[in-house]
């Protein structure tokens, strides 16, 4: 029987490698497409938005738009580290500036006063401003309790916990001596499923007998170390507190907090510098925290709270109590002072504050279309391209104040011409205005991280020229 032949299109390949030539151009602005409405979806928040426009189809071959951007964004960089003002950490006037900044887009702005210095002092107490080099949010912990308003968040160097006091005849302990513990206080259990007939009244006494000596030894135990404030993790093995134990703890007048939850675990002793105890053997004084004072203490609003302050080994560490007068209300708060702590980590991090308002991005824009003109070929059609995309942030922030974007951005680029590099977009006066003097300032590292991780972003998705699918 005669082969059957294999036809040769132009576009395909013999063994059909590859089937169509524009495939990998294809895939790519599919891609872009995709960034594109992603950018579109976040740009009210005016995120890393700069780069949704950067690439045209004007038949240039990716790796050279790749290239082209790297260099901008070298270049980029360059221009922002010049335009940038050093900041030490003991200028809190900076500091609060900055998260002041942050928290001005958000619901809760109206209460920066309270919140920007409550992230400002969180931040610089869990670390040291002579040597740090980052902030560990993790040693900031924020605790939500439904009730009250916003009026009623608080910054406490010491340990808060929403837990109730177990037995609330103790619910204030001065001169606190804290354990935390990890086994049950109650009746051990078997290893397996196993059932126990008791046939009379004598074995079942001999039984509870048992049951009440085992925990009366646990509890003694416990009290001869010198705790007063008991610490129980919470258990999914048994009860963590029988009723019988909660007595005992309860006539020797020691306070007791249940259900902590694991992932806690590790705040809590850097806070009140203990070790957790996961045997009654190894329970003895070198294992305990000492503390000032430990009380449930009722909020306004709704609800209890316990403090456990004034601590003798304090770790770096302190608790924001969010407070809302819904859900809603709380949560949006707590996202804010999580902004505005990350702004101080920063600052931390580079220590460096630039204009905001859309200054810095029209500068660059300007600065790499100068940039442009001295290079030739695609490279400066590129560069030229990156510049102008810049401006979609000033643009975007002119819509959202309200302006007009166009006659705002063309005067903010005259003024920028003219050498006012901090000429910015005043919202809240509806024109040009030099942005810092209004206060309006951002960490240096926001705009170059936004600026290096958007280039990245799209020089991968230029290097993308296939889709395979995963089986």
């Amino acid at each position: 029987m005669p082969e059957k032949s294999i036809s040769k299109a132009p576009n395909s390949w013999v063994k059909g490698v590859y089937q169509d030539r524009d495939k990998p151009a294809q895939i790519r602005f599919s891609n872009i497409s995709a960034a594109k409405a992603v950018a579109d979806a976040i740009r009210t928040s005016l995120g890393p938005k700069g780069m949704d426009k950067m690439v045209q189809p004007a038949g240039i071959h990716p790796t050279i738009i790749s290239e082209s951007f790297q260099k901008a964004l070298e270049k980029g960089v360059e221009v922002l580290n010049g335009i940038a003002q050093p900041v030490e950490l003991s200028d809190r006037e900076s500091l609060l500036n900055s998260a002041t900044t942050a928290l001005s887009s958000k619901v809760v702005s109206q209460y920066a006063s309270l919140l920007a210095p409550m992230s400002v002092d969180a931040v610089m107490n869990v670390i040291d401003p002579a040597t740090a080099t980052s902030v560990n949010l993790r040693d900031i912990k924020i605790v939500r309790k439904l009730g009250g308003t916003i009026d009623d968040c608080e910054l406490v160097n010491g340990l808060v916990l929403t837990q109730r006091v177990v037995n609330t005849g103790v619910s204030r302990v001065e001169k606190a001596k804290i354990g935390l513990i990890q086994f049950c206080l109650s009746a051990p259990k078997t290893d397996m499923e196993s059932q126990i007939v008791v046939s009379d009244y004598a074995q079942m006494d001999r039984v509870l007998r048992e049951e009440r000596a085992y925990i009366l030894n646990l509890v003694k135990q416990i009290k001869k170390a010198g705790c007063n404030v008991l610490l129980i993790q919470k258990s999914i093995l048994r009860d963590a507190l029988s009723d019988l134990a909660l007595h005992f703890l309860n006539k020797m007048k020691i306070m007791v907090i249940k259900d902590i939850e694991r992932e806690d675990i590790e705040f809590i002793c850097k806070t009140l510098g203990i070790k957790p105890v996961a045997h009654v053997d190894q329970f003895t004084p070198d294992m305990l925290g000492t503390a000032e004072l430990a009380e449930e203490i009722r909020l306004n609003g709704s609800g209890k709270l316990i403090k456990i302050t004034g601590c003798a080994n304090p770790g770096k560490t302190v608790s924001i109590v969010v407070r809302g007068s819904n859900k809603l209300v709380m949560e949006e708060a707590e996202r804010s002072i999580h902004d505005a702590l990350c702004v101080i980590r920063c600052l931390v991090k580079k220590r460096a504050l630039i204009a905001g308002g859309g200054a810095p991005e029209i500068e660059l824009a300007l600065r790499l279309t100068d940039y442009s003109r001295t290079l030739s070929g695609m490279e400066a059609y590129c560069v030229r391209a990156f510049a102008d995309a810049l401006e979609v942030i000033p643009s975007t922030l002119a819509e959202n104040a309200g302006l007009n974007p166009i006659s705002t951005v063309t005067e903010l680029r005259n003024r920028h011409a003219q050498g006012e590099k901090t000429a910015g977009i005043n919202v809240r006066k509806g024109g040009i205005s030099n942005i810092l003097e209004e206060l309006v300032v951002q960490p240096l590292l926001v705009s170059l991280s936004a600026l290096t991780l958007a280039t990245e972003t799209v020089r991968s998705i230029l290097k993308i020229d296939d889709v395979v699918n995963a089986r």
